[in-house]
């Protein structure tokens, strides 16, 4: 898949040289409020570089050959692809309102939601070509899949609704109403689960028709939810409490609750354990410390959302995709 993306992305617009690599070790945050993307340094826990962007980027989504990170900025109406390794902007690429998106887990197919445009556009992987648009109301904001790749859900923020869309037809399954303001949604044990942001919790919802089984009481303004590496965690991100609540994935019993200021939202897990998080209104990044309960900030730009970690990095001093 490598040979045939680099092919089809060989016309569009290149990014400019960048200098020689500063450090290993890195993450990338996602500045949706100032058309950014800060690089932080993650042994010396600081923004070494920003990288600016078109207008509002949000999330990203890793090539499944890993060769090609994908960061959508919605307003820009592109997909901005990026060396996984030194994020180098490498090329930039039309897409319709490229708010959320991920690849399917058999790599088959890229998903994005348009929030804005009211619509989920089906990608084939390999060439990023539209294969199907679906006009979804109102505001298709998150999605998962099912682990076989045969289905992904989506949650439409503007009317309490969750959508399942058949990839083996291109057909959409199921359509019902979940709760207010869905958000985050993730597959756990055989279920969908919801953030309800309108609900202060998450319903658990069958994947066969939809049904909604269980409603969980979290914290106010629940908008995310994370299966730790391990398995043994759900990690909940409540925004307007300002709380992360650490969850048994099997019983929704909570073990703990951590204060995150600024309005957590998107969480990548660290080698050493700790959790990094986005405050989403703030121009921070916190990193919790789930043993201790401390909580460690970082400066990066306006309205952060979504964060890209690779330990393995080796993030250039300067990128551009002018």
């Amino acid at each position: 898949m490598r040979h045939t993306l680099s092919a089809l992305l060989a016309g569009l617009l290149m990014a400019t040289p960048v200098a020689a690599a500063q450090a290993k070790g890195a993450v990338l945050v996602l500045n949706s409020g100032d058309a950014s993307l800060s690089v932080v340094d993650m042994a010396a826990r600081r923004e070494i570089t920003r990288i600016p962007v078109l207008r509002e980027p949000h999330h990203w989504a890793l090539s499944p050959d890993g060769h090609d990170l994908l960061v959508g900025d919605t307003g820009g109406n592109a997909l901005f692809v990026l060396d996984p390794d030194t994020f180098a902007v490498r090329r930039r690429v039309p897409c319709a309102d490229p708010y959320q998106l991920w690849f399917s887990p058999d790599g088959k197919y890229l998903t994005v939601n348009g929030l804005a445009r009211n619509q989920v556009d089906l990608y084939d992987a390999a060439t990023l070509k539209l294969v199907k648009r679906f006009p979804l109301k109102s505001m298709p904001s998150h999605l998962a899949y099912s682990p076989d790749g045969a289905r992904v859900f989506v949650s439409l923020q503007g009317t309490g609704r969750l959508v399942a869309i058949d990839l083996r037809t291109l057909a959409v399954q199921w359509d019902v109403t979940v709760g207010r303001v869905p958000a985050g949604v993730l597959w756990l044990n055989g279920r969908v689960l919801v953030a309800l942001m309108g609900e202060d919790g998450f319903v658990v919802v069958n994947p066969a028709d939809g049904q909604v089984e269980r409603r969980v009481k979290a914290a106010k303004g629940t908008h995310q939810l994370y299966l730790s590496p391990d398995g043994h965690t759900l990690w909940v991100n409540n925004r307007v409490s300002a709380t992360t609540l650490a969850m048994d994935p099997a019983t929704f019993a909570v073990r703990r609750t951590y204060t995150v200021p600024g309005g957590p939202d998107d969480i990548a897990f660290a080698p050493d354990g700790k959790l990094w998080i986005t405050e989403r209104f703030a121009r921070k990044v916190a990193i919790l410390d789930p043993t201790t309960g401390a909580v460690q900030t970082i400066d990066v730009g306006r309205s952060p959302h979504g964060l890209f970690m690779n330990p393995r990095a080796e993030p250039a001093a300067q990128a551009s995709a002018d």
